[in-house]
């Protein structure tokens, strides 16, 4: 594969993050994180694959750092180094337990405000319902994963 299709494939594959609900510029810069060949890229080099400014580079790679997909690396020098984290997927899955919970507490909310038997009592109890039993599946999916992964 050339070095321009594996861009137009990181590029495809920013599309379906975006239409997933990743903001855009996110998105592009996951992409370069997961196509570049090298360990680490600082946000000048990621700015340059994407040919936009460093300073929306910079949000996108806040927005990555806070969900704990890449992770910055202590380097000499003024550039930051940046990398995807190897349990990167494993990190967002469980920092996506704070939405989980999130989710839960405001279905408790609705069910508290909702009248007992209606319609919107039910679906507010089946939704409490559904991310209760998430949660309690997680813990143990996760370990699955670690252990498959470790074989």
């Amino acid at each position: 594969m050339s070095e321009q299709e594996r861009w137009q494939a990181a590029e495809r594959l920013a599309l379906v993050l975006t239409e997933g609900g990743l903001q855009r510029m996110a998105a592009r810069t996951l992409a370069v994180f997961l196509f570049t060949n090298t360990e680490t890229i600082t946000m000048g080099e990621i700015a340059e694959h994407l040919g936009a400014s460093v300073g929306s580079v910079s949000g996108a790679i806040k927005a990555l750092l806070t969900v704990g997909l890449i992770e910055r690396l202590p380097t000499p020098g003024r550039r930051e180094h940046y990398r995807l984290r190897d349990d990167a997927w494993a990190i967002l899955f469980t920092g996506q337990n704070t939405v989980v919970q999130a989710m839960l507490q405001a279905a408790e909310t609705g069910i508290a405000a909702t009248t007992p038997g209606g319609p919107a009592h039910r679906r507010l109890g089946d939704m409490r319902d559904f991310y209760t039993f998430l949660l309690g599946e997680l813990p143990a999916l996760l370990q699955r994963w670690h252990q498959q992964r470790a074989t």
